[in-house]
C-alpha cells in the first residue's frame, strides 16, 4: 500500500490502493481485464451490428464434414445443420442446392523458392509432417450454371 504517489497522469494525490478509482497508468500492476469472445448484446435497436464470424468456425466446419461423411441420411443431416436447399444471395439471386462435394488431400512434399526466386527446391515430407485435409463445397444452381459455395457462404444464404 502506498500513501503519496505521483502518477503518469497530470494530478498528484494521496490515496490507498482501495480508493484508486481511475485506470492504472504505465508501470502499475493492474489485474488484466477478462477477454470475452462472445458477441455482447446490443441494446441499440436502431441498426443491428454486422454479424461477427464464429471464432471457432473452422472447428465447427471440421465437425460438420466429419459428421456429414458418416451420415446415413445426408438430407436430414443438412436440415439439422440448417444448410438451405434453396436460398437467396445478398444481391437477391436464388440458388438451389444440387450436391455436396468432399475431396481428400494429403500433402506429402513441399516446395520452397531458392534465394533470388529463379528456381524451386522440392523436398518430400517425412511421414510425421504429412498433412491430411478434407475440402468441402456445396454446389448450387443459380439459373445459369453451377456455383461452388463454402460452408460459411451456404449458411449465409437467406431462406
Amino acid at each position: 500500500m502506498h500513501r503519496q504517489h505521483v502518477h503518469s497522469h497530470d494530478h498528484p494525490h494521496e490515496h490507498t490502493d482501495a480508493d484508486h478509482d481511475h485506470a492504472p497508468g504505465p508501470g502499475h500492476n493492474a489485474p488484466r481485464r477478462a477477454l470475452q469472445w462472445q458477441t455482447p448484446h446490443n441494446s441499440n435497436t436502431q441498426a443491428p451490428e454486422p454479424r461477427q464470424p464464429e471464432p471457432d468456425f473452422d472447428l465447427v466446419e471440421a465437425a460438420f464434414i466429419e459428421g456429414f461423411a458418416r451420415a446415413d441420411d445426408p438430407t436430414s443431416f443438412l436440415r439439422l445443420a440448417r444448410v438451405p436447399f434453396a436460398g437467396k444471395t445478398g444481391d437477391g439471386q436464388t440458388l438451389n442446392l444440387l450436391r455436396v462435394e468432399t475431396e481428400d488431400a494429403v500433402d506429402v512434399g513441399s516446395i520452397t523458392p531458392h534465394l533470388g526466386g529463379g528456381s524451386m527446391s522440392y523436398k518430400p515430407l517425412p511421414a510425421k509432417m504429412a498433412s491430411r485435409r478434407r475440402r468441402f463445397a456445396f454446389i448450387y444452381f443459380d439459373g445459369q450454371g453451377a456455383r461452388r459455395l463454402s460452408f460459411a457462404e451456404a449458411l449465409s444464404l437467406a431462406t
